[in-house]
């Protein structure tokens, strides 16, 4: 059984078209995570037909197939409108829609591709999601995803919760979880996708202090969209001791890390 976690979509919808026009300046991990996307699926072959980018956001990934084949046919998208607008702007010869991942506005087999970059760890149910995928597909398709995994950003959440319970005892964060590799796994298999390869692998990134990794999550749009979240802001006294507990525990000659686990799966439906 793969655990639903509720997401609050029209918060998280909000957050990322707002940000959609800084988006490109301050996702640097997320441009790497398409860079390792792209890379393990080149490495298989190609599968021809339509391919479709589920949560599109300005089109880096749908980019980086139109370079290596200006003849893909691409359909791009993204549940923020602002984002499909970026995308559309950036590839202005290819489709491009709004769309929400757990109900795709698409008819039942019709593409050869489905691939989706930092999108799944924002959807609640992901074997639900993964059947909407298996749905699109045609026998045979692809689906290849990458997607933040349980250990991202591990250093901030374990010293917010911690100066959340130090300050007024509640074990409530201000910080998203993320899916497990084996729930990913799960999921695929759920909805009738074979994993070709699946693994996972950590991005490390460093900042001058805590403040300017919460600029950067704040700048791309990425705030926990989980229903359950604490409402409001945390306070001034939880978010400096939080502040003072990561630089204590982490900071180290290279910055103020920041760690994410990517997860990378490529997925067939089956001929059948």
């Amino acid at each position: 059984m793969v655990p639903v976690k509720a997401i609050d979509s029209e918060h998280m919808r909000g957050n990322f078209s707002s940000h959609a026009g800084d988006y490109d300046r301050y996702a640097s991990v997320q441009k790497r995570v398409v860079e390792l996307l792209y890379r393990k699926l080149s490495t298989f072959e190609k599968n021809p037909g339509v391919c479709l980018d589920v949560g599109t956001g300005t089109g880096a990934l749908a980019a980086e197939l139109l370079n290596a084949d200006p003849g893909q046919p691409l359909v791009l998208m993204d549940i923020a409108h602002g984002m499909t607008r970026e995308a559309a702007s950036r590839l202005p010869a290819v489709s491009a829609c709004d769309g929400d991942a757990r109900t795709l506005p698409f008819a039942n087999g019709i593409f050869a591709t489905v691939v989706s970059s930092s999108v799944y760890q924002w959807v609640d149910c992901l074997p639900s999601a993964f059947n909407e995928v298996a749905r699109v597909l045609k026998p045979g398709g692809v689906f290849a995803l990458a997607l933040f995994g349980e250990k991202t950003l591990c250093e901030l959440r374990a010293s917010h919760r911690r100066a959340v319970f130090e300050n007024n005892g509640s074990r409530n964060s201000h910080v998203q979880s993320f899916p497990t590799l084996n729930e990913v796994s799960t999921a695929l298999s759920f909805a009738g996708l074979f994993c070709r390869d699946l693994l996972s692998t950590m991005e490390v990134e460093y900042h001058d202090d805590v403040p300017d990794l919460l600029r950067q999550l704040k700048q791309i749009g990425a705030s926990n969209a989980a229903t359950d979240r604490p409402r409001g802001l945390a306070s001034r006294r939880v978010m400096q001791s939080m502040m003072t507990m990561y630089e204590r525990e982490y900071r180290c000659d290279a910055g103020v890390p920041a760690s994410y686990e990517v997860i990378i799966a490529i997925a067939e439906k089956s001929q059948m």
